[in-house]
């Protein structure tokens, strides 16, 4: 810079920069990470599943690449911590896919809600439409590009595939939503999407309900988007964090696992 050049004028990305460098904004991972150990959702027959998370070698310092060391990885779309896109669901067939989705909608204000009180004194335990009303009425409106995070308490469980699923001769037993919650959600607030600590946006018993699975029937319909397998929730305030969604951009993918993280002002 020359003698005499004024100094840039400050920004709000300047800011951020300098609050992110100097501690004043903390960056939460909250992406659980993924290995062939990540829990994944498992459907009965007759339904296909997708393939669990693996790596295969290629090279490591050897003949095969005497210099660096690398891997193929093969893995289902839908394993571990990952975005869900509308053409997931018959719902959205006509919407957008994975690369297809605005990057602007995969950053957000995070709003938090938690309900791990309920969740742990019933797994089965489902939001409804009183319960996201009593929360606004106590910290305010969702608002356009929202993301809401659902606190559950269930990360707990999140390096145990048998409890995080919670299976028996019945189905699934994990938290989630009612139908009228769900379409509560998609039809009557502006919001990007909703992010779960559990291993899909639907609760375990999903399928019983009407219709069928309706957090996917009606979000991803609505053009929002549904992020799963969440940690750390509890690190957040219930409101003042950024949310950013980082999926692969798969051409035509129904959704990707991402990286998902939140930036947190300290108090």
């Amino acid at each position: 810079m020359e003698p005499n050049t004024p100094a840039p004028a400050a920004s709000a990305l300047a800011d951020l920069a300098g609050a992110l460098a100097g501690g004043d904004v903390t960056v939460v991972d909250l992406t659980a990470p993924l290995s062939d150990r990540t829990p994944a959702l498992v459907l009965p027959e007759p339904f296909s599943n997708l393939e669990d998370f693996s790596l295969e070698e290629v090279s490591a310092y050897n003949e095969a690449g005497p210099f660096w060391k690398h891997h193929n990885i093969r893995t289902g779309e839908h394993i571990g911590t990952h975005l869900d896109a509308p053409v997931h669901w018959a719902t959205g067939r006509n919407g957008k896919n994975v690369a297809q989705i605005d990057p602007g909608r995969l950053v957000g204000r995070a709003v938090v809600l938690d309900f791990a009180a309920e969740a742990a004194a019933e797994p089965d335990f489902l939001i409804d439409i009183p319960d996201l009303l009593s929360w606004q009425q106590s910290h305010g409106d969702f608002q356009t590009g929202d993301w809401l995070l659902f606190r559950t308490g269930w990360d707990r469980y999140a390096d145990d595939r048998t409890a995080f699923l919670n299976a028996d001769e019945t189905g699934s037993h994990t938290p989630g939503f009612t139908a009228e919650a769900a379409r509560w959600l998609a039809e009557e607030t502006p919001i990007s999407g909703v992010g779960v600590e559990t291993v899909g946006i639907d609760a375990g018993r999903g399928a019983e309900l009407d219709p069928p699975f309706p957090m996917h029937h009606f979000l991803l319909g609505a053009d929002k988007y549904g992020i799963t397998s969440l940690r750390h929730l509890d690190r957040l305030p219930r409101r003042g964090a950024v949310l950013v969604v980082a999926p692969l951009p798969i051409v035509g993918g129904t959704g990707s696992p991402a990286r998902v993280l939140a930036m947190v002002e300290d108090a």
